[in-house]
């Protein structure tokens, strides 16, 4: 899959690896439901570290991207909820590693809470 990437010097550059927005091409678009860093073989949500569950996620994200007969290209918007907006440049540290570039559109949003105690949360939107 080939997506366009938009930027204008009219509008803040992107604070971390994200692009400004996306033209995703002619396709069948997929929304995926928000990972957290659950373990699939135990349920049980990862505690180690925070960059450990943070991982986990993005691979619970990528198992359902696989599912849905796409890839991490295939990425046109991911959503990040983080209960600590202070650990924003970490989480921007492992996105940088585990998502391909050119990168997808992204929004953070600090939240009260997740589902399982959990402290990370990312949805996306893919193109296949």
């Amino acid at each position: 899959m080939s997506k366009t990437i938009i930027h204008t010097d009219k509008a803040p550059a992107a604070v971390g690896p994200y692009s400004q927005a996306v033209v995703a091409p002619a396709g069948k678009l997929v929304f995926l439901s928000g990972q957290i860093g659950l373990d699939p073989a135990t349920g049980v949500l990862v505690t180690e570290s925070f960059q450990a569950e943070v991982e986990q996620a993005f691979a619970n994200m990528h198992h359902v991207i696989e599912a849905a007969g796409g890839q991490a290209s295939s990425i046109v918007k991911l959503t990040l909820f983080l209960t600590d907006l202070n650990q924003f440049t970490q989480v921007n540290e492992i996105m940088a590693r585990v998502i391909p570039q050119p990168f997808p559109a992204r929004s953070t949003v600090g939240v009260a809470s997740l589902p399982k105690a959990a402290t990370f949360e990312v949805e996306a939107i893919i193109v296949v």
